[in-house]
């Protein structure tokens, strides 16, 4: 039976007596990267509540529901769940709207909204413990590091690595989780952007709303706001992005979490750890397009490689890897600042 079918009859049952004989409305809310799809569900009041459907098979709602219950601990807006069917992967949640972040930042909008996203992650981060999420740990990252030539080398740009390449990527990967692996630990959203925060006409801790959080782990502190300010979906001058990483900076040592002391020590594990990032995205991109018929991605593949290049070229630990990406897409050598 279709799952759309299945799933209209969950919420007849759900809500048989608000409705009667009348149907429920039942519209698309937002496409997701996963197996995960979202409707709206307006109800005889004309309130609206968001369904996500997880089939089972290939998704699994109790992370969700995990971290929703930590991050609303934590003091930050998740959505509110109102029902839940884990055995058919249905859970009917509260509507946080339909404007994200991407959907209204620009100059004028950008300092306000990110103090908010910069306050939510903080006290996000402030809750953090062990021994609670999945940890952020080698295997994890390299896992996700090797997307890159599997997904990104071989099938999307159809080439094959020789050894002395395939020598300079893993010499690179290690540099990169060294630094990853060092840095202090806290919960990590892992997808902390433009688009899983939803604009709330309210101050924090109402804005922002959180969204998209099942995937996420106990890691480097730098993770979530290098996903943030290093975005696949929007990108900043630098130097208006330094003055929002400095913020967040300062906000996060007066919290008392344990970022370096020393902003230009924090800002170098904060690039090299969105070099980690950059890196699977590329690869996560190439896969979502080649093995998942998902397209709409590639578009943003540009800006994802215009943040490594900057990386790698800047630093002389990571120019292998500058090379490498000039070679696999026969580029010239840029010319810049370097550490």
């Amino acid at each position: 039976m279709p799952r759309t079918i299945v799933l209209r009859d969950w919420l007849n049952r759900l809500f048989t007596h608000q409705h009667h004989d009348r149907e429920i409305r039942i519209e698309p809310a937002s496409t997701d990267a996963s197996f995960r799809r979202y409707f709206r569900v307006t109800l005889e009041n004309g309130d609206t509540r968001i369904v996500m459907d997880a089939p089972p098979e290939q998704e699994d709602c109790r992370p969700f529901l995990r971290v929703a219950a930590l991050f609303r601990d934590a003091g930050v807006h998740v959505p509110e769940v109102h029902a839940q069917d884990l055995k058919q992967g249905f859970l009917l949640l509260s509507d946080l709207g339909n404007t994200t972040y991407l959907n209204v930042l620009d100059a004028d909008s950008a300092p306000a909204l990110y103090r908010d996203a910069n306050a939510a992650l903080v006290d996000i981060q402030c809750a953090s413990r062990p021994g609670v999420l999945p940890d952020y740990d080698r295997a994890f990252l390299e896992r996700e590091l090797n997307l890159f030539p599997d997904w990104y080398v071989a099938r999307h740009l159809g080439l094959a690595l020789n050894p002395e390449q395939t020598a300079t990527l893993r010499d690179v990967f290690e540099t990169l989780l060294a630094n990853n692996l060092a840095q202090p630990q806290v919960f990590v959203h892992r997808d902390y952007h433009s688009r899983n925060l939803m604009l709330i006409d309210a101050a924090y801790p109402a804005n922002p709303g959180i969204i998209d959080f099942q995937d996420a782990v106990y890691g480097p502190i730098t993770y979530d706001p290098v996903s943030l300010y290093r975005d696949a979906y929007i990108a900043w001058e630098e130097a208006q992005e330094l003055d929002f990483v400095i913020r967040y900076w300062e906000m996060a040592s007066r919290a008392g979490l344990p970022v370096a002391a020393d902003f230009d020590a924090f800002y170098r594990d904060y690039e090299w750890m969105g070099a980690q990032r950059q890196i699977k995205v590329l690869g996560i991109f190439a896969r979502l397009c080649h093995r998942d018929g998902k397209d709409g991605y590639l578009k943003d593949m540009p800006r994802v490689m215009s943040y490594l290049r900057r990386v790698c070229e800047r630093y002389a630990a990571l120019r292998p890897m500058a090379r490498l990406l000039n070679h696999l897409e026969n580029r010239q050598a840029q010319s810049g600042l370097s550490f």
